[in-house]
């Protein structure tokens, strides 16, 4: 750690700030002898992985698997489904004939 006068810090801020991020050096910056400030390198994080980065986040409330209503309440959706269904046909749904007007030869 070194000290540096304010003067000598304005007409070499650039390298020193090159200095203390390539070899991680500290400088102590006075002015009229005392201590104003410090430059420091800046401390960096490692830059983490993409998976797993939402590990412990969730969490499991209930079994997925199984049907989430009771077999009665859903044998009274599927009978009112019936009792509720259009009166066409099961099947293909009606179609439209489409009908192509016919050009004349010109």
């Amino acid at each position: 750690m070194g000290n540096v006068p304010a003067t000598e810090f304005k007409a070499k801020c650039l390298e020193l700030m090159d200095r203390v991020a390539e070899r991680r050096e500290t400088f102590v910056i006075t002015k009229r002898g005392k201590p104003v400030a410090r430059l420091v390198p800046v401390e960096r994080k490692p830059k983490g992985s993409i998976f797993g980065w939402m590990r412990g986040k969730a969490t499991i409330t209930g079994d997925i698997v199984s049907p989430t209503m009771p077999d009665a309440e859903a044998e009274i959706l599927e009978e009112w489904a019936e009792l509720n269904a259009p009166d066409e046909p099961r099947g293909e749904p009606h179609r439209r004939k489409l009908v192509k007007a016919r050009r004349s030869p010109a």
